[in-house]
Parts: C-alpha cells; structure tokens; sequence
C-alpha cells in the first residue's frame, strides 16, 4: 500500500521497525501476533510433512525412531501451544475484539504488547530445545517419561511453555475487561456479535486454567532438576496425578482453540447466507456452556490410565453431555443457512468446510466417549484422525475464513477471489486425504507416536502422506496471494461484504482509534433481515468498488 493511502490509517502511524516493536495500538500487535503465528505454523508443519514422508514406506527408512520422536513431540508442542492456542485471539481477537465493540483500544494497551513479548521468548525459550537436540515426550509431557527417561531437553521446553502460559493469561484477563467496560451505548450483552461472545468465553477458560498448566509443567522441572517426588512412585509420588493436572488445563485448552473459530463462522454463515444467525441467544449460551463443561471431561482422556471404573462412567456421561452444546451451534447454523440467499465466496467455502469438518470430528468424539470403543482405540490412528478434524479441519479452516474474512478491513486490499476458492477447495480435499485414512488405520490397530508398521497398513499411510503434501500446498497457496495482495490488490472499500458489525462501519483499513466519533448501536447483531441494508447477491471486486 502506498504512503499516501495509508495516511490517516493505522498502518501510517509512524514507520519502520522501532514503531512496530514499540506499539500499544491493538491493531499493529495483532500484526506482531500474524506474523509470529505464521512462522510456526509452518515450522510445525514441516515437521509433520516430514513424518508423513516417513510413514508412506512401513520400514523406518527417512529418520531414525530417535529422530521421528523428536519430530512428533515438537510438531505437537509448536502447533499447540504457539499456534493452536493463541492464533484467534492473538490475531483476529486483537484486532477486531475494540472495533466490534466501539472500543478506541483494549484496555489495557501496554499489557496487550506485553503479551506479545512474553509469547515470543517463551517460544523461543523452548525453541532452543530443537537447536540443542529436541525432547521426545511429545506434546503432552506424560510421566514418568518425562521425568525418569526422556534424554531430550525437557526441562527446557516445558519450561518455555510454562512461560508463553503468562501470555494467554495477559490476553484473557485484556479481553474481558475489555468487553466488560469498554461496549459502546446501546451495545448490550445480548447485542454483542458471537465472536465477542466466543473470546469472552476462551479468556475465561485462559485464566482459569492455564495457572494449573503452568503448575504442572514446573512440577516436573522440579522432580526432573531437584529430584523431587511428585510423579515417582519410588519417591512417594504418583505418575497418574500429573494426567490429571495436565488434562484439567488441557481438555479446556482444547475450547481455548475451538471456541474462536465457532464465533468466526457465526459472523461469516450470516454474511453470506443474507440472513440473521438463527437462535442467536442460544448460540451465545452454548458458547458459555462449553466453558463451563469444559472443565468437567478432562478424565475421558485416562480411561485405559487406571482411574476408578466408577469415575470412567461418569466422565464418559458428562463428555457426552458436553457435544450438546456443540450440537446447538451446528443446528443453529444449518437453520441460518436455510432459505438464505448464500454468495459462496472465499470465507463462505471455508466456514462450510468447517461446518463438514468439525461435525464430523465431533461425531468421532462420541465413540471416545464411550467407554468400550475407547479402549479399543485409545492410543491409535483413530484418536490422531479425531483431533485434527477438531483442530486442523476445524479451528484452522475457522481461522482462514476469518483471515479472507476480514483481511480487506486489516489491509485496506482485496485478494484474489479466484485464487482464494482453488486454495480452500484444495484444502479441502487434501485435508480429508490425510486425516480420513487415519481413522481406518486407527480402527484397524495401527498404534501412534510409531515409526514403522506392519506391511498392511501401507496402503492407508500412502493415502495419508499423498493428503499431506496437497495439504501443504492448499496452506501455502494464501501466503501467495495474500502477501500480493498487500502490493497489488484492489483498494478494498470499507464494507466489502455487506456485512452488519461496527467494525465494518469505519474505514478501511481503520484510523489509529478506529472511530472519528463514539458509535451507538441501536439494532441487534446481524440484522440482516431489517431494512436499509442491500440483500442482492453481491461480489467484493466491482469495479467501483476497486476504483
């Protein structure tokens, strides 16, 4: 974007590399945030196209099964902890959270910088262990593992999670003061747009419980480092306690990282459909119900782990119960999409991809509830195929739809729509490639975290690796025409999309406080059907439009 088209926006602001390290606008850490996020993203997924090179052949023929722990317990340590989890919130919930509600800023600006810095040295901090020889626990840290046998460099990645753990919590404790304070006139709580909803629930779910992460994690700096008995029987301490304390945080965590992408697509279906999201107040309700039952399931992850039988029955009802609320969003959002005048442009194919993904994974996640099938396929294929249609097929196909969604308001440009549909079609497919045999190969036995197989899960794995590398492809294709479109794109107007949310209703890209004048909101979210607003199909490149 030219000099002279950013004066008056926030990109104009001040320049070079000392400006943006040093801002308190919202806006500009959310690019910190972008940038950073986009690294690991694809350093995690390096590390996984290098597994699925590995596992196309049943011999252990790429890397040794030294070499491929480490592989997978870094991927799952990147991807999960500096990616899954922070990536809506410290992105798209950065930049847009004040400008949907009529907020100049968040409030606490310095404290929203702050976060940036502690999230990049603990990354780093933990990064280090790749440079000085990797950890093999996987993601998870499970003891005694990690405390009596492991040779990696444990203590140093566990330690640099426990501290990016600081910044999850200064950005939970940001966002619901924010939406606490700081709503403009007229903007009632039950006025906010879902995705306000969303990360109000994720920042509850942040501070609650990322302390007992953070607790875990030094736990077993202590025993590993002091000798401690925390986890060691032969020290008087117990090896299933540390499961608990890490699933309490982690099944949570899991909602931390799902919960923002349900409330982008609850902003992108109504859009394109031309219609109000249907059953709006449950839709918020189930968000907050999902904070909360949350925190109920964790056990289902330790059926095998010899928890008490009685104590499996019950985490196995409650992990049923909390698909409920879960089901009342995919309900609510099919019911938007009936009778809609649907535009199926770039965020519309992938909030649709991720209706089909997640729904999908979530029925898989009935089977894990149920005792009898988890044993049977607890620590497969089955379980790897389950996350990811959650995690990849779900949060980060939200997490794409919300990137095209809102890139004309971040950017001021539009990107190509073509380009934009080939990417998220390939995605599509190429993930549903990987992921989709890996749940024959779980059903039929095949055990994760191996290196090599039995010759008759060959075919499924070929299959898998074939997906992953269209996969990365489909994932690589927007950092092309994303990254052209900051150059070339067309002037993006300020309401591209037709869209309801105050944030569409300043400039494009915005102003350093993002409205000349305080707004007052006088009409619910997602008022689609009242009048004054245009419901003719409509595309974001007219020609006036780009003029």
């Amino acid at each position: 974007m030219s000099n002279a088209a950013m004066q008056g926006t926030y990109l104009g602001e001040g320049s070079g590399l000392r400006a943006w390290l040093l801002t308190t606008d919202h806006k500009r850490v959310a690019w910190l945030y972008l940038i950073s996020l986009t690294v690991f993203f694809f350093l995690g997924g390096a590390m996984a196209v290098l597994m699925r090179i590995e596992l196309a052949t049943p011999a252990g023929d790429l890397v040794s099964d030294d070499v491929y722990n480490r592989l997978f317990s870094l991927h799952g340590i990147i991807m999960v902890w500096f990616f899954l989890v922070p990536s809506i919130p410290g992105t798209m919930g950065n930049f847009l959270l004040p400008l949907m509600i009529g907020a100049r800023d968040l409030a606490f600006p310095r404290l929203n910088l702050a976060s940036w810095y502690v999230f990049i040295f603990g990354s780093l901090f933990a990064l280090f262990a790749v440079v000085a020889g990797g950890v093999d626990t996987g993601w998870t840290f499970y003891t005694p593992l990690s405390t009596l046998y492991a040779n990696g460099f444990v203590s140093t990645a566990a330690f640099g999670v426990f501290i990016v753990g600081f910044s999850t919590i200064m950005t939970g404790i940001n966002f619901i003061v924010t939406v606490h304070t700081l709503r403009a006139p007229g903007l009632t709580w039950f006025r906010l747009p879902i995705f306000v909803w969303t990360l109000y629930a994720t920042s509850l779910v942040m501070v609650l419980a990322t302390p007992v992460l953070a607790a875990s994690l030094i736990l077993i700096v202590l025993e590993r480092v002091f000798g401690i008995g925390i986890f060691n029987p032969d020290l008087g301490g117990d090896p299933l306690l540390f499961q608990h304390l890490f699933w309490f945080y982690s099944h949570p965590a899991v909602y931390i990282m799902i919960l923002p992408g349900m409330g982008v697509v609850s902003e992108v279906l109504p859009c394109f459909s031309r219609r109000p999201l249907f059953g709006y107040k449950a839709v918020a309700m189930s968000s907050m119900a999902i904070a909360v039952f949350g925190f109920l399931v964790w056990g289902h992850h330790m059926f095998v782990s010899g928890q008490s039988a009685y104590a499996g029955v019950v985490f196995s009802f409650l992990s049923f119960c909390v698909a409920i609320p879960s089901a009342i969003k995919v309900f609510n959002w099919s019911l938007t999409l009936r009778k809609g005048e649907i535009s199926f442009e770039t965020p519309m194919l992938y909030a649709l991809f991720f209706l089909g993904l997640f729904t999908f994974g979530g029925l898989a996640g009935l089977f894990l509830a149920a005792l009898a099938v988890d044993v049977h396929v607890h620590d497969t294929y089955f379980v790897i195929a389950h996350f990811h249609y959650i995690m990849v097929g779900g949060m980060v196909t939200a997490y794409m739809a919300g990137l095209h969604f809102w890139w004309p308001k971040l950017t001021g440009r539009m990107y190509s729509e073509t380009a934009g549909r080939i990417a998220a079609t390939v995605t599509f497919v190429g993930f549903n490639l990987t992921f989709f045999p890996q749940y024959m190969l779980g059903f039929n036995g095949m055990p994760r975290r191996y290196h090599t197989y039995p010759p008759e899960f060959q075919f499924w794995n070929v299959l898998s690796s074939a997906g992953a590398v269209v996969l990365a492809i489909g994932y690589l294709m927007p950092l092309f025409y994303l990254g052209w479109s900051l150059f070339r794109g067309a002037r993006a107007p300020d309401n591209p999309w037709n869209a309801t949310g105050l944030e569409w209703q300043t400039s494009s890209p915005p102003p350093p406080y993002n409205f000349e004048t305080m707004p007052v909101v006088t009409r619910p979210a997602y008022a689609y059907d009242m009048k004054g607003l245009e419901h003719e199909s409509f595309s974001p490149h007219r020609e006036e439009a780009a003029r």
